[in-house]
Order: structure tokens, then sequence, then C-alpha cells
């Protein structure tokens, strides 16, 4: 019990830079009718309600599909499709607009729910929807009129600041209106990437009936670039669905920052991605302007370049060309405009479930922008892969970084017998360690 007291106490405060980092952003939240139908639902909503408490600007983009197709089938209409696109005929219509009515109502119940059991207790959340989305019509596309089938023509960006700026959660539905009093049907994906792009939000998080993005091998991409992640598409090498991976790449390719995939089905998804180092899903991008890569042969004058002046300084243990040379693949590089300005090391014991992180270094003129940081989780996601469950690194004037990463201190004996035999008692360096 007092362990468990310590973990909620310790995950609060390793949540703090997030919390802080997150207040007064905008962020999109997308899923569609099949989230809402799972169990698992309302505590995404009070997740949601959460995010708004803690100074988040909240937009919620639903879906109605499974819905919609319960009420076609009711009324024993016939659905019609093209090119996986519903044709929206009047009698459709009226379905549609009874699904997004009734999920709508769903959602502002769930989000106002504040009795004492609940985890909305005390709280009052307001929610604000309406003609927020401005559409025009499908039209007629090869040969076929997809009558009340609409497209985004516009967000409404002032209207929606407007109740933002009110402390409101803004509710947009999968429907949107014309300048000629006309209803159209439209898909929540396109709803959500222009309100996104719209907006400029820093954020649009998908929810999926995936965990994240996998390749073909089953294993999950945790962040992704979104030319690399097009190219693996173009290749058919991923699984998640074609209209999450549509609105993901679309969104970051018009300037979104930053568009998370998470699952709909897992309990506390939201949070974990938000406010922890890990998350729980995947994270796409935009090129960054610095690369991140593996270290090659041809980098080993820009790494000794690098950590010279560390190593004149005492921070850094003396490396040798020629021992740099035949270590180079144990190195991980930020390259900025073709120099090296940041690296580390990574050497596994495998026998010892184990791998050292060492020759941790950037350049002075590039220090303070979360360059270490990335850095150590390409570190921490390789020595997953390696079957590893623990890091640790030997220091004699960064410890400080190294506690704020999570590191915990340690003594030798949390060294492999190896490490221990080498160990240079004379520079006295601090032993930390940090599960992967």
């Amino acid at each position: 019990m007092v362990l468990a007291h310590h973990d909620g106490i310790k995950l609060f405060r390793s949540s703090l830079p997030y919390i802080n980092a997150h207040q007064g952003k905008t962020f999109i939240l997308m899923f569609g009718g099949e989230a809402i139908e799972h169990p698992n639902f309302p505590n995404i909503i009070h997740d949601i309600a959460l995010l708004n408490s803690l100074g988040v600007r909240v937009v919620v983009v639903h879906g109605a599909r499974p819905q919609i197709d319960q009420r076609v089938a009711l009324r024993n209409i016939e659905g019609r499709f093209e090119n996986g696109v519903r044709i929206t005929d009047k009698q459709t219509l009226e379905c549609v607009k009874d699904a997004a009515g009734s999920v709508r109502s769903q959602v502002e119940a769930l989000l106002t729910m504040g009795l004492p059991n609940s985890p909305m207790h005390g709280s009052q959340i307001r929610v604000c929807s309406g003609n927020l989305v401005v559409a025009k019509p499908m039209g007629v596309r090869g040969g076929v009129d997809f009558e009340n089938t609409g497209l985004v023509r516009r967000i409404d960006i002032t209207g929606i600041n407007d109740h933002l700026n009110d402390g409101s959660i803004v509710l947009l539905s999968p429907m949107g209106y014309s300048s000629t009093g006309e209803v159209f049907n439209l898909s929540h994906e396109d709803v959500a990437t222009q309100a996104a792009i719209a907006l400029k939000a820093d954020k649009l998080i998908v929810f999926s009936n995936f965990d994240g993005i996998f390749n073909r091998d089953g294993r999950l991409l945790r962040t992704i670039e979104r030319p690399q992640l097009e190219q693996l598409i173009l290749n058919g090498d991923i699984t998640t669905e074609d209209t999450v991976l549509s609105a993901l790449t679309t969104s970051v390719a018009a300037g979104v920052p930053r568009a998370h995939c998470i699952s709909f089905e897992k309990d506390g998804a939201l949070l974990q991605e938000l406010f922890t180092r890990d998350g729980t899903g995947s994270l796409v991008m935009e090129h960054h302007y610095e690369q991140l890569r593996a270290a090659t042969i041809d980098d080993v004058g820009g790494i000794l370049k690098l950590i010279k002046p560390l190593e004149e300084s005492g921070v850094l243990v003396k490396r040798s060309r020629e021992r740099l040379e035949n270590e180079i693949n144990q190195f991980i590089v930020i390259v900025r405009d073709g120099m090296i300005i940041a690296c580390a090391a990574l050497y596994l014991y495998p026998e010892d479930g184990c791998a050292e992180l060492a020759c941790v270094a950037t350049h002075q003129d590039y220090r303070g922008k979360n360059r270490g940081e990335r850095i150590l989780d390409e570190v921490r996601v390789r020595a997953k892969e390696a079957g590893i469950n623990r890091i640790f690194v030997l220091t004699t004037v960064t410890a400080h970084w190294f506690l704020e990463q999570g590191f915990e201190p340690a003594d030798i004996s949390a060294l492999p017998e190896v490490k221990k035999e080498l160990y240079n008692f004379q520079r006295n360096s601090k032993v930390f360690t940090l599960p992967v």
C-alpha cells in the first residue's frame, strides 16, 4: 500500500513538466463511432475532461458510422457506397442526422456527469457545438452523384476560438452546413484534419482500434517522420487503418507539429501518451531540422572533434581514434548541416540484461534544446529492441541531468562484473540506472 502511494506521487511529479508544456495548447481529439460503443469510452471522456481542467484547449471530433449503419438497417434502406464513401440520399441523411445527434448528446451527457462517485465530481465543464463547420457537396464523381455527402469547405475559426477562450470544450460532429441551408454528411476524419489545420493546432490525437502505427513485422513505431511513414504506406508495410493514416499524414504535412495515434480500447492511453516520457502509441512529425541516426565510419572525425573539449576538461574518458573506429556501431549522432552536434554510445551487456549509456555529448552552441533527451529516447528504444531491461551510466559532473531524465543513484554493485573490474576508483564516477 505504501509502495502504491509512493508510485502515485512519483508519477504525478514526473507529469508536471508535461502539464506545464500542454497548458494553453490546442489539441484536436478524433474518434470514430466504434470508440463510442466500446466499454472504455466513458474513461476516455473523463480523461478529456481532465485535459480541459488542466488548461488544454480541447476540440473533440466524433464519428458515427456504425450508428448510421444501424439506423439505415432499421429503416430497411439500402446502403450505397462508391469507393468506400457513403452516398447520402435524403432518406440516409435523416439517419445521419439522427445518429450524429444521438452521439453528440451521449458525449455531452458524459462530459456533464458530476456524481460524487465519478471522476467528474465537482467539475463544471461547458460543451459547445453548432454550425461551426461549413460544407460543400462532394458532387458527381465518375458519373456517380454523392448527393448530400460533402467535404469541409471552411472551419469557423473565430467561433471555435471564442468558445475555447471561454474555457469550453468544442464538440464537432460529422456534419456540415452550407450557405444555401443544406446539411451534408461528412467524414469525421476530414472534419478533424481540417479543424487541426485551420486552428493551427499543436496536436491532432487520433483514437484507433490499434495501439498505434505498426509495421508489417508487428513492431509499434513510436516516433516516425511523415515522409518515412508515407513511404511505408506506399510499400504496404503499415497495418493501421487507412483513414487514420490519412488524417495523421495530411495534418502534419499541412503544418500541425505533432499527430498521435493511440488506442480507444486501452484505459488511460490518452493520459499516458501526453504525460509520460515513453507514451503509449505512435507520434508522427515532419522532418527534424536535425537528423538523428546511427553513426557510420565517416562520422569518426566529427565525433572526435565534438568530444575533444569534454575529454580535455575531464568530463569524458579519452577515446582514441582507433577505439572509436572499432566501436562506431555503438554510437548515435545528431547531425545539423553536415556537422555532428550531439552523440552517445550504447554498450550492451546482454548476459546481465543491461546496457551502458556512455560518451553523451552535445556541442556547447547547441545545448538546452532537448537534443540529449532525443538521443536518450532513441537509446531506450534500441535497448528495448535488444531485450535490455535497464541502462546504467557512469558520470562525474552531469549527475543532475541524468536525475532529471529519471535515472536513480546506484552503487558499483549495480554494474555488470566486467564493468566492475574496469571501474576507475581514482575517477570516482557516480553510478545511475534507468529501467527501460
